[in-house]
């Protein structure tokens, strides 16, 4: 077989556990025989359609097998595959296909009428909805192997970041990023042939894909796929699908752990809890400790395919609020401006070199330079290291407020709002001060049926920060704007609330 990328996995894993199942959604359940077979009948019929080797393949839809089927098939020619953020407008999504060149679009039914106002100006030439014409299609293709040289350099994903200021850029990300992150899973985390995996987490997004999906199959567990992520519907999954496996991000585990039914619902099956995407509040950890579950935390980027560090359940509480130390395969710096590493317990930016970081962004050579320096990705986040050499993400380098001459880092105070019963949601930004050129302002989410007073709220971080980083205001909102994949947005947050008024 000379395909050594993602492409050959179904094929790899059907020779082993072809009975096992690997995907479940809905009523519907496939082996790895069955996505073996699947992967390749695809495969062929997007060769037939004039897909060939380097070119680009789309997917716009919610977590299902087709969006594996098409990961997979795209790395069996040789092709590159495009995930597209379903929570994106029309316009957002021809700009990504534009920008990828996307020869061919797969896509769910319920987003018909997006494709269908699409400008015709793309290089999308085939379009498949997922269904009906899906299924005919898969049904009237060869389903021999397909012997496609694709090598570890070989790009596999141009993945979209999420654009919180100016245009995605896409991150391409090679088979070798891929596979090896999905090493440093396996090496991190216990994961077994009889993992059940509830993947909730939306696959467009790198940690639900890469973190989650991916290493499970990879080791020939069952991936559970879930559409939309709902509190409910979590706990009646676990229970009846026996989940062992969980990832989300800080929000979707705060829902849970504030349901109903979350004091006696049965989670004796779970295993594992992975935690990422923004830093995890040290309240929540608490609330699972209290189950007896244990977050296992991690920090990523999308540009490292993205695991990079990594907090074991060893340590979840002598070092709970670290993101841990780096994956096996992975070297993380935090270093000054100029490079040199900074002290212990001195903040500074984390960098990332290894075998899983990407080589650059698509048609960008100018924006990849500028992120790169001595060959080590500058993510833009600052942190500090301890003692023992465990990282504390602070805050993304340019969300830090400058007050007085003073570095306030909001995540520092949003742990502490979050500390608040009646708090659900919140976000730290700055707002000019004629005194002292700018000062924290909170906006709060309250609970449900809460009477939430911006006073109290003030009141109740009295000796548990500095006075400096106490906001100056409080602002009540119905909600906060995120993205797909439940990071918070600041820019919105600061555009919307960041006025001095």
């Amino acid at each position: 077989m000379r395909n050594e990328g993602l492409g050959s996995w179904p094929a790899r894993r059907a020779r082993k556990t072809p009975g096992r199942t690997a995907l479940i959604h809905g009523d519907t359940s496939i082996t790895y025989a069955e996505l073996c077979e699947r992967t390749a009948r695809l495969a062929h019929a997007l060769r037939t359609s004039g897909v060939h080797r380097g070119d680009r393949i789309a997917y716009l839809g919610p977590n299902h097998p087709s969006y594996l089927e098409t990961l997979f098939a795209a790395g069996t020619v040789g092709a590159v595959f495009v995930p597209l953020n379903t929570r994106l407008a029309g316009p957002e999504i021809a700009y990504q296909l534009a920008d990828s060149g996307a020869k061919a679009l797969v896509y769910a039914s319920g987003f018909t009428g997006l494709v269908a106002g699409l400008p015709g100006n793309s290089d999308v030439r085939t379009y498949v909805e997922v269904g009906t014409e899906y299924e005919a299609l898969l049904a009237g293709a060869d389903d021999e192997p397909i012997d496609q040289p694709v090598t570890a350099d070989d790009t596999c994903i141009i993945m979209y970041t999420s654009g919180t200021t100016g245009r995605p850029k896409g991150a391409m990300l090679t088979h070798g990023n891929i596979i090896w992150n999905a090493v440093n899973v396996l090496v991190d985390q216990d994961i077994i042939t009889d993992e059940r995996a509830l993947v909730s987490a939306p696959l467009f997004h790198t940690a639900g894909l890469n973190m989650l999906t991916l290493p499970v199959l990879l080791k020939g567990g069952t991936c559970v796929l879930v559409e939309a992520f709902a509190p409910e519907a979590t706990f009646e999954l676990i229970e009846r699908h026996r989940i062992t496996f969980m990832f989300g991000v800080p929000t979707m585990f705060d829902q849970v752990a504030r349901h109903p039914r979350w004091a006696d619902a049965d989670l004796s099956s779970l295993r594992m809890l992975s935690c990422g995407g923004s830093p995890v509040p040290t309240p929540l950890i608490a609330r699972f400790q209290e189950r007896g579950l244990t977050f296992l935390q991690g920090y990523g980027m999308t540009e490292a395919a993205p695991g990079t560090l990594f907090l074991d359940a060893e340590h979840a509480v002598s070092k709970a609020g670290s993101a841990g130390v780096p994956h096996f395969f992975s070297d993380v710096r935090v270093v000054r401006p100029d490079m040199t590493p900074a002290d212990v317990d001195e903040p500074g930016e984390v960098v990332v070199r290894g075998p899983h970081v990407m080589p650059g962004y698509w048609g960008l050579p100018e924006e990849t330079a500028a992120v790169f320096a001595d060959g080590w990705f500058r993510s833009g986040d600052a942190a500090r290291i301890d003692e023992d050499g465990y990282v504390f993400i602070v805050d993304r380098i340019k969300d830090m407020i400058i007050s007085g001459g003073e570095n306030i880092y909001p995540a520092e105070i949003e742990d502490q709002l979050l500390a608040h019963p009646d708090i659900v949601e919140c976000a730290v930004i700055g707002v000019p001060d004629d005194k002292w050129g700018e000062v924290p302002r909170a906006v709060v989410v309250p609970r449900e049926g809460a009477d939430l007073d911006a006073d109290e709220v003030l009141a109740s971080l009295a000796g548990q920060l500095a006075k400096y980083k106490i906001p100056k205001s409080v602002v009540i909102a119905d909600e906060l704007p995120r993205t797909a994949s439940g990071k918070l947005l600041k820019s919105r947050v600061r555009k919307r609330y960041g006025t001095d008024s």
